[in-house]
């Protein structure tokens, strides 16, 4: 392994030297996610053979992987001993790696109840663009004093650095679930997520659409009964709820399917339907709305109207340079990110591009 990172310090300092970038690659699963890299390129980083899992203590809850780790690893050894990562890291194919769940920032369906995948990460250790070995916090639950800069790195897409290991936080697996349906249109599906939000109920995840609300529970037997009876609604059978949930984690439910832009809306809970033309699939309580449409500027406005932002999730490189991905950024919070990027890759040698043009 050591022999990897000693040939990676060799690349990036080519790199840098040339003034090009250089492409980091673990299964490539999320590679659709993200602005289109720009630059010229040195090549790429295939990360996918630093794999392994370099400490696991299931009575401390925390486990240490390599970037290159498959992530299907990961949740086979934790469900052995019945623990799980419980924001539901989404895989979108099985060669889905630590790393790229790491880089990608992205939480299930589960996100509205147990916190995002940033909430759990513990410590990181990074190779950075000047080719140094750098880790930030540690595996404990309380590591950190200061600036937390291994959660900084979650989401980041691999612009400032290439992570070596990861430190995240398990919990053991529910010891119960179940799922209930309700007919109900949007405005009152709303309202009434929000209504239950308030109380002590044990929603570990919901999902609207098409007339149709879709409610999982999760915890102790008794609890998810006494919630069924108070919230009346439909179950459905174990095997078609968690096909139901997996489709939504992964995006091969029906909604995802076709060509069409896929934005990603990040709303407060209460803000009412947004009347924009597509179909609309609603997430987290209300939080997260999914849309299927191409007027990038529209949505944009109507979600900075509703308190929120929105993302371009999925689209052709084409779109994505038209409209852009993530919501732009304001004077003072570019400067913020071309900043960090210069303290951790002043040669741009990473990624070049995948947040924002230009970095």
């Amino acid at each position: 392994m050591e022999g990897l990172i000693d040939d990676w310090m060799t690349r990036i300092a080519d790199a840098a030297s040339a003034g090009r970038s250089l492409s980091i690659r673990g299964g490539g699963s999320k590679l659709f996610y993200g602005c289109p890299e720009q630059g010229e390129k040195e090549g790429m980083l295939e990360v996918g053979g630093y794999r392994g899992i370099v400490a696991y203590e299931p009575t401390e809850l925390v486990v240490t992987a390599r970037t290159g780790t498959p992530l299907r690893e990961l949740a086979a050894t934790l469900a052995e001993k019945g623990q799980w990562l419980p924001f539901e890291p989404p895989h979108f194919g099985p060669a889905a790696t630590v790393g790229g769940m790491f880089a990608a920032g992205l939480s299930g369906p589960r996100r509205q109840a147990v916190g995002a995948l940033r909430d759990y990460v513990l410590g990181a250790k990074l190779l950075n663009g000047s080719g140094e070995v750098l880790s930030f916090g540690g595996q404990v639950m309380k590591n950190v004093a200061g600036y937390d800069v291994s959660r900084l790195l979650a989401g980041s897409l691999g612009t400032l650095g290439l992570v070596l290991e990861v430190s995240l936080k398990v919990l053991p697996l529910p010891v119960a679930e179940k799922s209930l349906r309700f007919a109900i249109d949007e405005g009152a599906a709303l309202r009434k997520l929000n209504e239950w939000g308030g109380r002590p109920l044990p929603i570990s995840a919901s999902a609207w659409q098409d007339g149709v609300l879709t409610l999982r529970l999760s915890g102790a037997a008794a609890a998810l009964a006494a919630a069924q009876r108070h919230l009346g609604g439909e179950e459905l059978a174990d095997g078609l709820a968690a096909e139901f949930w997996q489709s939504l984690r992964e995006q091969t439910h029906a909604f995802f399917a076709g060509d069409a832009p896929l934005w990603r809306l990040s709303l407060p809970s209460v803000a009412p339907p947004q009347a924009l033309p597509g179909p609309t699939l609603i997430e987290w309580g209300g939080a997260q709305r999914w849309l299927r449409a191409g007027d990038g500027g529209a949505i944009r406005a109507a979600a900075a109207r509703a308190g929120g932002h929105a993302t371009l999730f999925r689209a052709d490189d084409a779109v994505k340079t038209e409209q852009g991905v993530f919501q732009p950024l304001s004077p003072p919070l570019l400067r913020i990110h071309r900043n960090l990027k210069h303290a951790f890759d002043p040669q741009g040698v990473f990624n070049r591009g995948r947040m924002y043009p230009g970095l």
